[in-house]
């Protein structure tokens, strides 16, 4: 997710530019020299097992090392790599690649468009006989992943991490205002209730001499999106989308949510119209003490303070929550899997959730249980003070039109903005968001 990957890329493109940036895409392999392709030597070579992936800038480098630190407990196979555009153009030849049976022998997916393609055969279910060889069973992840992985009772993603929508902060004024622990640590009890919350960030304004807190939604596809789905399931809403039918969103708990989060945005509290690279940047300059963002920007905020905090996403109201997605591990499907090919795939990506410690360097939380429970991640700070958050994360809905870059995140967000800076009231926004779910909900999956 580096460069910012997770907010603003979630742009509609047509279905020819989609798969231009695709094919466009660069190819890396580990190990080898040759480029990614569907050749016949390929499909006979055994021991290459050929990923597709959209990790691209420091994230790609830090995935490289991964692999290299994974070689060990994969002996005699590489991992050849093809990095795709983000977004649509990734999703699109994903799809396309695997309904015609030319995938790659393993692919990375957000887990929150697994219901757009387990259910109309893109995917093959894991083995999980074969995990459990390598060391992989259902309970080394989190429990709250575990039944978004599973489509009919079996396995169709392994996660490789959560990347959660957290808070991070500046120590310093933070201290001041009075919000740390003895520990060091944010005192998130200090924000448990939305009255808590506005006035801890009135203090921290205070502290700061300039901003409390920081929140850039301006514009964006997902932001508004991230914070009112956590904030909604806190209020232990439901939101229920069944196919064909209507959608069932408590509308007055939407709305108590979409109120809060305007006011969180009145401009005493945080700056009135951020966009997300003006989120970043305030924080990231210390204009403002706190940020509202995801993990994903651990490293531009440490480069600009060592120092810097960070904490699970406090709980407003009343039931634990964090929004998240997970970075999973996929079987594009084939008609008919090499079973050697198969097992050398199943081995890679245990080695690869073995050597995962990499990449929770950058800031994501390893999905692999045994990795996270090591004292070596337990030094990793602020990594480790908001690695709880795996516990309560919840997803997109498990429905074939959400998740990571969709139309669906992006229409979600126009109604909260008409919210949050054009004065639309919060029942009509919650009102308005039903109807664009009900128009969701109207059309077919494409696949």
């Amino acid at each position: 997710m580096t460069g910012r990957p997770e907010p603003g890329r979630g742009s509609v493109l047509s279905r020819r530019g989609a798969l231009t940036g695709a094919l466009a895409a660069a190819a890396t392999v580990l190990g080898g020299s040759a480029l990614s392709g569907c050749t016949a030597a390929q499909a006979a070579d055994t021991s290459t097992v050929r990923l597709w992936d959209l990790f691209q800038g420091a994230d790609g480098g830090l995935f490289d090392d991964m692999v290299r630190a994974a070689r060990p407990d994969m002996p005699g196979t590489r991992v050849e790599r093809t990095v795709l555009e983000w977004g649509t153009p990734y999703y699109t030849k994903l799809a396309m690649a695997s309904a015609g049976g030319r995938g790659p022998d393993v692919a990375i997916a957000h887990m929150s468009r697994l219901a757009g393609y387990a259910p109309t055969g893109l995917l093959d279910p894991w083995d999980p006989d074969l995990l459990a060889e390598y060391g992989v069973t259902e309970d080394s992840f989190a429990g709250a992943l575990r039944p978004r992985t599973r489509y009919q009772g079996r396995t169709y993603a392994v996660p490789l991490d959560t990347h959660p929508f957290i808070v991070f902060y500046h120590p310093e004024p933070a201290a001041k205002a009075g919000l740390l622990r003895n520990d060091g640590t944010l005192d998130t009890d200090a924000f448990s209730s939305p009255g808590a919350f506005l006035s801890a960030g009135r203090e921290l304004a205070k502290a700061s001499g300039r901003q409390g807190i920081a929140f850039g939604y301006v514009n964006d596809p997902a932001q508004g999106w991230r914070l009112f789905y956590g904030l909604y399931r806190q209020t232990g809403g439901v939101l229920a989308l069944p196919p064909g039918g209507r959608a069932e969103l408590d509308e007055d708990r939407a709305a108590e949510v979409i109120a809060f989060m305007a006011k969180i945005v009145d401009g005493r509290v945080n700056p009135r119209q951020l966009d997300y690279p003006a989120g970043v940047a305030s924080f990231a300059n210390r204009q403002t003490a706190m940020i509202l963002s995801g993990e994903w920007e651990l490293g531009a905020f440490r480069a600009a303070d060592e120092k810097v905090g960070a904490a699970p996403f406090p709980t407003v109201f009343g039931t634990p929550a964090v929004y998240a997605d997970s970075h999973s591990f996929v079987l594009p499907h084939h008609p008919d899997p090499d079973p050697a090919r198969r097992r050398r795939t199943h081995q890679a990506v245990a080695a690869l959730l073995k050597a995962s410690r990499l990449w929770g360097t950058a800031g994501h939380i390893p999905a692999y249980g045994p990795v996270t429970r090591t004292a070596a991640y337990r030094e990793l700070r602020p990594q480790a003070h908001y690695a709880s958050a795996q516990e309560h994360v919840v997803l997109d809905p498990s429905v074939w039109f959400a998740g990571a870059g969709s139309d669906f995140q992006n229409a979600m967000c126009q109604v909260l903005q008409q919210a949050l800076l054009d004065g639309l009231s919060p029942d009509r926004a919650a009102r308005a968001m039903v109807r664009r779910l009900n128009t969701f909900l109207s059309k077919p999956s494409p696949a």
